[in-house]
């Protein structure tokens, strides 16, 4: 049996122009600017530390091992780096630019993930904050609200413009084009939630397109994620408590469980596509259980310390 050691060149290839290839295929695929943008992100980012890489397949896998191996590395982070490098590599096989994927057979890290709890006293407090005689108050108002209402994405909440509100039927409709996963879902949302964006909806210009984003700039413009991120980053400083507007997603779910929906209804309302993410919420919540029959098990009063450890 032969061994392959040097990356094919039948096409004379190199990784710029595969990649420049690759993110077309995506883009004919329909993911989306941001998915894009990932993929780019994190090709580059290895092909840069390790030029030669595309040399020969040797070269390859060794820089891949040493690059996913590196010492302290979180589980997200290497899960990352190695979704997007081995789905780029994927395809560099099938279109015959290299022999094969030396990370294809690479599982993923366990990650517990970050999932944030904010007390009901502080959020109470945060939605005092926003000054809802001005625009952008109403805005960062009617949006704190939306979120934990529905658990919407940020960037799905940013996106979404005055045809995909419904007062009458109480629904927001997120359309696969903006959803994270490409599937549409729609969200009900509460009576406080509706008035607030229809406040906003009410004092928007005249001369603003109907295709402005319902949460938007002064001007009318898209507001980004990370422009919103600096707005919640202020409100935090005035409550003295460190809130991401990802957070209001966590909290939206693990109110969601508490108060009594199942993982499957919560998986399709957060737009999971499966129940691996649902579930880091269905445990939290399972400790509050333990933690709750801990304190108020009518047991503890019937039968105090001392006499259960004389029993046992």
């Amino acid at each position: 049996m032969v061994r392959v050691t040097k990356i094919k060149k039948n096409k004379a290839v190199g990784w710029k122009e595969a990649l420049k290839q690759f993110l077309f295929w995506k883009k004919a695929e329909g993911v989306s600017d941001q998915t894009q943008k990932d993929y780019e992100q994190h090709v580059k980012l290895f092909f840069k530390r390790y030029s030669n890489s595309f040399e020969t397949v040797e070269y390859l896998k060794n820089n891949l091992f040493e690059y996913l191996g590196q010492e302290g590395i979180k589980p997200c982070t290497y899960n990352n780096r190695l979704v997007y490098l081995r789905t780029f590599l994927n395809w560099c096989v099938e279109q015959e630019l290299i022999d094969s994927n030396p990370v294809k057979s690479l599982k993923k890290r366990k990650d517990e993930g970050r999932v944030v709890n904010i007390d009901q006293e502080v959020l109470i407090k945060l939605l005092s904050l926003p000054n809802r005689d001005t625009f952008v108050g109403l805005r960062d108002y009617a949006l704190i609200l939306l979120t934990l209402d529905t658990g919407i994405r940020p960037k799905e909440a940013l996106s979404l413009i005055i045809p995909d509100f419904n007062a009458h039927s109480q629904e927001i409709y997120i359309t696969s084009e903006k959803a994270k996963t490409r599937v549409s879902r729609t969200l009900p949302i509460s009576m406080p939630t509706i008035k607030a964006i229809q406040q906003l909806i009410h004092v928007r210009a005249d001369s603003w397109s109907v295709d402005a984003p319902i949460f938007c700039t002064l001007e009318g413009k898209a507001l980004n994620r990370h422009t919103w991120g600096d707005r919640m980053e202020r409100y935090s400083k005035e409550l003295r408590v460190h809130i991401r507007p990802y957070d209001l997603r966590h909290t939206f779910a693990l109110e969601y469980i508490r108060n009594g929906t199942n993982a499957l209804i919560l998986q399709k309302t957060l737009g999971h596509s499966d129940l691996s993410m649902t579930k880091r919420y269905v445990a939290l919540t399972n400790n509050d259980l333990k933690k709750e029959h801990g304190l108020a098990s009518p047991i503890h009063k019937l039968l105090p310390e001392t006499k259960r450890l004389k029993k046992l």
